[in-house]
């Protein structure tokens, strides 16, 4: 009898394992602390570098080219990153002198299969900051669940003026990992 109450108590408990390791880490709805917003943001396409009010931007003016989404290893044109906000990507950046490489592995194994892009960006207002268009949160570390709900809410966000439009065929910036 005892064997087979152990058993029960292990097949219960691997299935518990399996439905928390297959549940999104972030939620939507949640409130993100220290969250602000940019509203009334210009998104038309032109040539050459725009000067953005934001570090890093999170919306406005931008390229006709997208950046495709992705992790890169170097610093990527911010005007093509905007574009790619644009059609609802998230981007992660991250001041690579004040994160270290364990944390880099943190925040690539945080970043979506599609509508995301990771990024170094020096001269960051902190470690991490997350933005999407019209909205930001900066962090100090990959653990801070803000960045999972950060994701959650804002990847393929209706906010964005063109939710869903291509995260890719477009350009692959400097140093793209993946």
């Amino acid at each position: 009898m005892g064997a087979g109450v152990a058993a029960v108590a292990v097949i219960i408990s691997l299935v518990i394992l399996a439905i928390a390791s297959t549940t999104p880490k972030g939620s939507a709805t949640a409130e993100i602390e220290g969250l602000r917003s940019f509203p009334g943001l210009t998104s038309n396409h032109v040539t050459g570098p725009v000067t953005y009010d934001q570090t890093p931007p999170v919306g406005g003016d931008h390229s006709a080219v997208l950046l495709n989404c992705g992790v890169y290893s170097e610093p990527v044109p911010n005007e093509n990153a905007i574009h790619s906000l644009e059609h609802g990507s998230v981007w992660i950046t991250y001041d690579p002198d004040r994160v270290a490489a364990d944390q880099v592995t943190a925040l690539r194994k945080a970043v979506p299969g599609t509508y995301a892009i990771l990024s170094p960006y020096k001269g960051l207002p902190s470690a991490i900051v997350v933005s999407a268009w019209g909205a930001q949160v900066q962090l100090d570390s990959p653990d801070d669940l803000r960045l999972s709900n950060f994701i959650a809410k804002y990847r393929k966000a209706q906010t964005a003026p063109e939710p869903g439009a291509p995260c890719n065929g477009g350009l692959d910036g400097p140093g793209k990992v993946s």
